[in-house]
């Protein structure tokens, strides 16, 4: 393989062809179905799926089947197939995956900037969607094509672009049984919806955090009552909230109390987490965008990248039951409503957290309130399997090639439903799970961006790693996958 001509045809591609398709993707508002309940009516969401759907059918590339599959009731999904360029690598396959679901717009956007308004600025593309995770469709199938330009063979390749996994991936189960025989046996596969540390080098993310979390309540009155008559003989909502939250974290240190939510990081993972604080330095904590005199919660670099990773942590993401300030007056409020977002480690079990997490809140509740945890989402993560040698060499060569840096390994924050799905479907498979989501990147926040030679270079990565799965394949080094087994019954899976 000609490293500098799938560098050059890789940077024209996305020069050419797909900024221009990601600018009109980021206009259509087709947030995940958690955030929009009336998005067929709306019907943004298929507005997504046609562009998309358009552009792939639109590539020359030779036995190339894309169609939309619908199943109902559930929201679509894009499948992909492309033949193997040969008979070597039998029915062996590399699935590649992402979403064109988008979070929703979210507050504190600059003035000249807006969650559906794509805006260049230098090399990074302003908007929701388009690092996460937009582009997944349209880098997977560019490496392919950068591949059969050159006539660099590669294995059977499946795409699948689901639409809720925003929303938890709750409808890729049901597609993932249906389409088991069309999926085949993956060795392979390949996530574009992940994060890198830095710009400098590739990233392949070794873990991932569960969820559990929901809306919790409490309440103390069947109405609101004058705060002067009421307050020292009625508790308040908030305190008690408060008080009840403080048996799942030290609200001194940010700690997660309960040993239930706590693992024992594996001894690799830890050295990971040295490794990529060294690279790092301080970017592990100044890619956010800290207040003057704000300092992060702890001073050792490795301990900040396993706080993020590996350690149970509690953010308290929305508030019901209180006025805003502009309308509040004196009153006892009857309730305060909080909607909670525990991450969890990576191989804490989902369902048995969330339990846990709701007998901690509910039980015994202060001065008899009405307290209530709703979950709404209680998922297990996920934890690599060991790299294969050919894999591994392939990453690193893939990123001293096309940064001129090796690759670095680390675990992300967040959730990524489908890997812990794969993970079990493919007890074999091998996995690279990457991204364009970087410093200041600001995924589901204001002013999101896609950093896109960022997103050239991994690109090309992905094109030279399936490149040398075929090489392995025809070894017989990708061995020992399990194929699909249709039917069976999945947990509930969180969302990003």
């Amino acid at each position: 393989m000609d490293t500098a001509k799938v560098d050059r045809y890789v940077a024209e591609k996305w020069d050419d062809d797909i900024v221009p398709q990601l600018v009109e993707y980021i206009r259509i508002p087709n947030k995940s179905p958690m955030f929009d309940k009336d998005w067929v009516a709306n019907g943004y969401m298929e507005q997504a799926v046609q562009l998309m759907e358009r552009w792939a059918k639109a590539q020359s590339v030779p036995g190339m089947q894309v169609e939309v599959v619908r199943l109902e009731g559930r929201t679509p999904l894009i499948f992909i197939e492309i033949p193997a360029t040969g008979p070597e690598t039998g029915a062996d396959t590399v699935l590649l995956y992402g979403h064109l679901d988008k979070q929703p717009e979210m507050t504190g956007w600059d003035d000249d900037l807006g969650p559906w308004v794509p805006v260049i600025k230098g090399d990074k593309l302003y908007g929701r969607g388009g690092a996460d995770d937009g582009y997944a469709i349209f880098g997977s199938l560019a490496a392919i094509q950068a591949l059969q330009q050159q006539g660099v063979p590669h294995a059977r390749c499946v795409v699948l672009i689901e639409a809720c996994e925003e929303s938890g991936s709750y409808d890729l189960p049901a597609y993932v049984d249906h389409l088991a025989g069309r999926i085949g046996k993956p060795s392979l596969v390949v996530c574009l919806d992940s994060g890198c540390g830095n710009y400098e080098q590739l990233w392949c993310t070794t873990s991932l955090r569960g969820l559990a979390g929901g809306n919790f309540t409490v309440k103390v009155l069947e109405e609101g009552v004058h705060s002067g008559d009421a307050s020292g003989v009625v508790p308040s909502s908030f305190r008690l909230l408060r008080q009840l939250l403080s048996r799942l974290e030290d609200e001194r240190t940010g700690r997660i109390l309960p040993e239930g939510l706590q693992v024992e990081i594996p001894a690799d993972r830890l050295a990971q987490a040295q490794e990529a604080a060294r690279v790092l330095d301080t970017a592990v904590f100044d890619k956010f965008p800290f207040l003057p005199g704000m300092t992060p919660m702890a001073e050792d670099l490795a301990e900040l990248v396993l706080n993020r990773t590996w350690r149970p942590a509690l953010s308290v993401t929305g508030v019901d039951g209180m006025p805003p300030l502009s309308s509040a007056g004196n009153v006892l409020r009857p309730y305060t409503s909080v909607k909670l977002s525990l991450r969890l480690p990576p191989t804490l079990d989902g369902k048995q957290a969330g339990q846990l997490l709701k007998d901690l809140l509910e039980k015994d509740a202060p001065n008899g309130a009405q307290v209530s945890l709703e979950l709404e989402k209680a998922s297990t993560g996920w934890n690599a399997p060991a790299m294969s040698p050919w894999l591994e060499q392939a990453i690193d060569a893939s990123s001293r090639e096309f940064f001129g840096k090796p690759a670095m390994y680390m675990g992300e924050g967040g959730t990524i439903p489908f890997m812990g799905m794969l993970g079990e479907k493919f007890p074999g498979a091998q996995f690279m799970i990457t991204g364009v989501l970087g410093p200041h990147s600001n995924a589901h926040g204001p002013n999101e961006f896609l950093h896109i030679p960022m997103g050239k270079k991994v690109t090309a990565c992905v094109a030279r790693v399936i490149a040398e799965h075929h090489a392995a394949s025809v070894r017989g080094e990708t061995t020992g996958v399990a194929a699909v087994a249709g039917g069976e019954q999945h947990g509930d899976h969180g969302c990003c």
